[in-house]
């Protein structure tokens, strides 16, 4: 389970964006991420997330979804199109792309789907080890064809990956009502709480919250995003990442779990 080798994005792939987004994808295809022996892992505790982009009048979009009510975990909360490694998955990539398929019908092995690289693994509150996998689709048209499984995904829905970084930008948006359930804060686009995690020692983890159209984006999937938008556009986020001495690497984390246990 260790196959990130990724063959560049086709030329002509490139040449069907804008040149700023053509930048952004060259920017994450040439970003070398630190590599971590992921063997010590139980395949149980391993998954995968599809960070699927796509341009749309000159703005680069991200996928999401919002995940059922029904489910055992993260019930009703916003998610990148993944889940848990399966026996019969050749790699990472494999298992992003079979989870986005079954979840959003995006077909598999298409030609107008690119994987543009793998990033660092994150770990999520249930101590899964998360590899994000981004792509670009280069065809707006295939979106229509997408499909929610109903019983895994209650919206599929997609945001301005910039406004990951400047969260005012989503204003533009028609966002969720305000003092509803989708977006319950006070704040316009943008809601932030720091909190101590005992199972890291105690160390303490903020918590970053993007009002959208559909369910807000937080947690581990707000941690995947801000660092993808980060690489992208190459530009730190108008506010702070990072609380006073949390641990910012998959490395830093797995070394506080140990330490706990």
């Amino acid at each position: 389970m260790t196959n990130f080798i990724v063959p560049p994005v086709p030329q002509e792939a490139l040449d069907t964006l804008s040149a700023e987004s053509r930048s952004c994808i060259q920017r994450l295809s040439q970003h070398i991420s630190e590599r971590y022996d992921l063997s010590v892992h139980p395949q149980n505790k391993l998954g995968a997330v599809l960070i699927l982009l796509y341009e749309d009048e000159g703005e680069l979009r991200v996928l999401l979804t919002t995940r059922a009510k029904t489910l055992r975990t993260h019930p009703g909360q916003t998610a990148l199109p993944g889940g848990r490694v399966d026996d019969t998955d050749d790699g990472f990539i494999a298992t992003a792309y079979r989870e986005a398929h079954e979840e959003v019908g995006l077909p598999l092995d298409s030609p107008d789907v690119h994987t543009v690289t793998v990033l660092a693994p994150h770990i999520s509150l249930y101590k899964i080890v998360v590899i994000p996998v981004i792509a670009v689709l280069t065809r707006l048209s295939l979106l229509k064809e997408l499909k929610a499984e109903v019983n895994e995904v209650a919206c599929i829905f997609t945001h301005p990956l910039r406004a990951i970084l400047d969260p005012s930008i989503a204003k533009d948006e028609p966002l969720a009502s305000s003092g509803t359930e989708d977006w319950p804060y006070k704040e316009d686009y943008y809601n932030t709480s720091d909190s101590v995690v005992p199972i890291l020692n105690n160390t303490v983890y903020r918590m970053h919250r993007f009002r959208t159209v559909a369910s807000p984006i937080k947690g581990l999937t707000a941690d995947i995003l801000i660092k993808t938008a980060d690489i992208a556009f190459d530009s730190r986020p108008t506010f702070e990442r990072y609380a006073h001495l949390q641990a910012r690497t998959f490395g830093e984390i797995c070394r506080l779990l140990t330490e706990q246990s």
